[in-house]
């Protein structure tokens, strides 16, 4: 497979940076019939949802085998994607044995499911996201019979499992994982990678060269934009995150900084959106620091409800702990902010410096519950500082959305479908 350099963020402080990317695919056969698998609700997962819709815009056919919320429709159409929701899941796993069994059961009812779909009308390609790697194997009926398969691997596995299990890297569990991370992607034909840092590491334990690409988690501007105009008033200021809540994205550390302030700017409130594991525990130090009336809790919502939910917001939070997994995950959530014109507080993590200035977040100490104490209150009382950071991130995150991206999906796609089948045009 060739391979190309491709300049993706398009900021003075980014270095450039190498893609394994497709050159010149042939023209692509219409329509295409794809299937995607991944272990994660589809209305919440901004990254499927993004591949699925714009394949299905262009005309191809695509099936997504996800998780299900209960009283959820088991099957069913949203925007043209086939959804089949296969399981259910609840965030409450405390051991490695509820987790890891609860995988093992969906990658059984994927595999049994694509594979009868794949039999009944054989799919162009598989496309598979992870987490877990292993999920890619529920495509080995359509590999065997020669369809490209595509590991999409936003959060790589060792090292997410080190941080939600406090496992050390020389412990069996973690180099268990690399192992089968190997294996995972040399069964695949192609490695989509989340972001640079993440593509770095990979390629020196797993992914060969010139079989990856990585395709930052970018936004959809067709979603996330603003419909008025941001309310910048000093005090009166609502902080805002959406996503899981797990140990790694720093949340009881934000809401602990949070009560730091709060009986100086009691105006001021701080609302969470999102379910993991760690809720309860969120719930609890909002209880205990009596923050009820400032510090709120919400379900996780639909991508295309939070995005008006972020508009009701003038500063965003993204905490992340500088662990080895944190240090190295690039978030969604920042360029989302960014898009709606949120300026945004961000741990001053490896990857977070790797992308973004200054000029365009507000960094804080990462692991410093003081230092990000007071990076809120400093923006909370000086509306223009927040406007500086929201006109700068526009300018950055237009030119780094799904709009930009897209064709070089499309790209990947197009030539692996043509290199499994090269006849078929």
């Amino acid at each position: 497979m060739n391979i190309s350099t491709v300049e993706r963020v398009a900021h003075p402080q980014t270095q450039t940076r190498t893609n394994d990317a497709m050159t010149s695919p042939a023209p692509r056969r219409l329509p295409l019939r794809v299937c995607m698998v991944t272990y994660s609700f589809y209305e919440t997962d901004s990254r499927v949802m993004r591949y699925a819709e714009s394949l299905v815009q262009r005309g191809d056919e695509v099936e997504v085998f996800v998780l299900g919320r209960q009283n959820a429709a088991k099957n069913e159409a949203i925007c043209g994607v086939r959804i089949h929701r296969l399981q259910g899941r609840l965030f409450d796993e405390k051991s490695r044995f509820t987790y890891g069994w609860r995988i093992f059961l969906f990658l059984l009812r994927a595999f049994f499911a694509v594979s009868a779909s794949d039999i009944r009308h054989k799919f162009d390609l598989v496309h598979v996201l992870s987490v877990p790697d292993l999920l890619v194997f529920s495509a080995l009926v359509p590999r065997l019979r020669r369809e490209p398969v595509i590991l999409d691997i936003r959060d790589i596995l060792p090292e997410f499992y080190a941080s939600k299990f406090n496992a050390s890297p020389e412990s069996f569990g973690f180099k268990f994982l690399c192992l089968i991370e190997k294996l995972c992607a040399r069964f695949a034909n192609h490695v989509i990678v989340a972001g640079d840092e993440w593509q770095k590491r990979l390629l020196s334990r797993s992914v060969k060269a010139g079989q990856s690409t990585v395709i930052l988690n970018v936004p959809d501007r067709s979603i996330f934009s603003r419909r008025s105009a941001p309310k910048n008033t000093a005090g009166n200021c609502l902080l805002l995150y959406h996503g899981t809540l797990n140990r790694h994205q720093g949340l009881e550390m934000a809401v602990m900084a949070f009560a730091r302030i709060k009986d100086r700017v009691p105006e001021a409130k701080f609302h969470i959106y999102g379910d993991g594991p760690s809720k309860q525990e969120l719930l609890a130090l909002v209880d205990q620091h009596h923050m009820k009336n400032q510090v709120m809790v919400f379900e996780r919502k639909p991508v295309r409800e939070i995005a008006a939910v972020l508009e009701t917001a003038q500063i965003g939070i993204v905490p992340k702990r500088k662990d080895d997994f944190g240090n190295e995950a690039f978030s969604t959530k920042i360029l989302e902010f960014m898009a709606m014109g949120i300026p945004v507080i961000v741990s001053d993590t490896k990857v977070d410096q790797y992308y973004f200035d200054d000029s365009l977040v507000r960094f804080f100490r990462g692991e410093s519950e003081e230092d990000l104490a007071a990076s809120m209150l400093d923006l909370i009382e000086h509306p223009q500082k927040r406007m500086a950071l929201a006109e700068h991130a526009a300018e950055f995150v237009a030119s780094n959305d799904w709009a930009s991206a897209k064709s070089e999906y499309f790209s990947l796609v197009d030539g692996l479908v043509e290199e499994s089948n090269p006849s078929s045009n």
